[in-house]
């Protein structure tokens, strides 16, 4: 049984609302944000990273940024540049880019229900960026960012969604990435109701995106619970602020590789090591077909090559993953990368950036090899969370991202 809370967001005026919304906070760097932000006073930037209004000189970590964040809360708050809607709601928020759709729900999601592992996982966290989240949500007193949440499809509640849908929007706006967000407020007392027994009929939902998010404000709310001697287990800061979308609606873009150098092999001995594993043969079309294909870019040209069934472990839900065996039986063994997430000759690329940019980065470096993946579908991910594994770094991107602006969850 799935538990979500309606609540009363911080919303945009929407006449402000294409000057207020932006990119997560995770996808953009510092200094990107900081050009964005300098004239444009509404940028959630001043919100979500802060740091864009605090000497650059002054430590990302550091309490004069969290507590910078509050004060621009503050001040969007009683400039009414965001307006607290007068009863609980839900919000339906969809995304449009190119011919893909996808049409989530804007809700409060359980703590209890991450603790209980009703809410699957399949990433662990970093400490530092775990706490960084922490200082911020419990400063600011608020869920400025949602976390992303997929479900499997229940036609049920597509069917209210849809309902939903057919009523004027709030907001109807493209950004400059093409992507065209539209966003509507369920107020309707009954409508909310259906909606939260339809999704009372949920078994589980899994984090697409956001674990830091997540794990952060468990954490919150276990030390409100802990000062509050009064707690129900109905205070605001056992929910937080998610987006939850069908299965069936996700799109997983590709998340390629770039490896800056081959170390002492040639171009030539490493291509006799690639075929004692896969299949390979030179190609025109850089983006592999299908599982367990990848397309590869080494010494100016293209390759295809195709695990052998030998080197493929169809049993084991992350042995059987590209990204695993491209790890497994090409970037630790024959050029010793054996931790990605640390290794300074690799490189991730990805996204709508494509191939031509894995190419430019080869070319550009004179050396190395690129790899083209095919991306891993939602199916393999709900598998992997389901059997409480984890997956390898670097093996998702989800395409359009979240803005975050269009609502703000208080905790208090």
């Amino acid at each position: 049984m799935v538990d979500i809370m309606p609540f009363r967001g911080f919303r945009p005026p929407t006449h402000l609302v294409e000057r207020i919304v932006e990119l997560p906070y995770d996808v953009i760097e510092s200094e990107e944000a900081r050009v964005v932000a300098q004239d444009n006073p509404y940028s959630f930037f001043h919100i979500s990273k802060s740091e864009v209004d605090v000497d650059p000189s002054v430590q990302l970590y550091d309490d004069r940024v969290y507590n910078k964040a509050a004060e621009n809360l503050r001040r969007f708050l009683q400039n009414r540049w965001l307006i607290q809607d007068p009863t609980p709601c839900f919000y339906i928020y969809a995304q449009q880019l190119g011919n893909h759709a996808q049409i989530g729900l804007v809700a409060g999601g359980s703590v209890w229900e991450y603790q209980h592992n009703i809410i699957k996982k399949h990433e662990l966290t970093r400490t530092d960026k775990e706490n960084d989240r922490v200082k911020h949500i419990d400063t600011l007193h608020a869920n400025d960012e949602p976390v992303f949440f997929v479900y499997r499809q229940r036609t049920e509640i597509d069917d209210l969604v849809a309902q939903v849908c057919i009523t004027a929007p709030s907001y109807d706006v493209t950004t400059n990435d093409h992507v065209r967000h539209t966003f509507w407020v369920v107020q309707d007392p009954a409508v909310v109701q259906q909606i939260q027994q339809e999704f009372s009929k949920v078994p589980m939902m899994y984090i697409a995106d956001g674990h830091h998010r997540s794990a952060a404000s468990v954490r919150v709310c276990e030390a409100r619970k802990a000062s509050n001697p009064f707690h129900t287990g109905k205070e605001a800061y056992n929910h937080f602020l998610t987006v939850i979308f069908p299965d069936n609606q996700m799109q997983i873009l590709a998340y390629n590789r770039v490896v800056k150098t081959l170390g002492d092999m040639t171009p030539e001995i490493f291509l006799k090591k690639i075929a004692e594993k896969f299949e390979i043969s030179e190609t025109n079309v850089a983006n592999p077909s299908s599982k367990h294909q990848f397309g590869m870019f080494i010494n100016g040209k293209w390759y295809r090559i195709t695990a052998k069934p030998s080197i493929i472990q169809e049993d084991d839900v992350i042995a059987r993953l590209d990204v695993s065996i491209l790890q497994n039986v090409v970037l630790a063994p024959l050029l010793g990368i054996q931790n990605p997430r640390t290794d300074e000759r690799i490189k991730f690329i990805g996204g709508l950036k494509g191939t031509d940019a894995l190419q430019k980065a080869v070319e550009k470096l004179g050396t190395g090899v690129a790899f083209a993946l095919y991306p891993v579908s939602i199916a393999d991910l709900m598998a992997i969370a389901d059997a409480d594994k984890i997956m390898p770094p670097k093996s998702t991107w989800f395409e359009p991202k979240l803005r975050s602006g269009f609502v703000v969850r208080c905790i208090r």
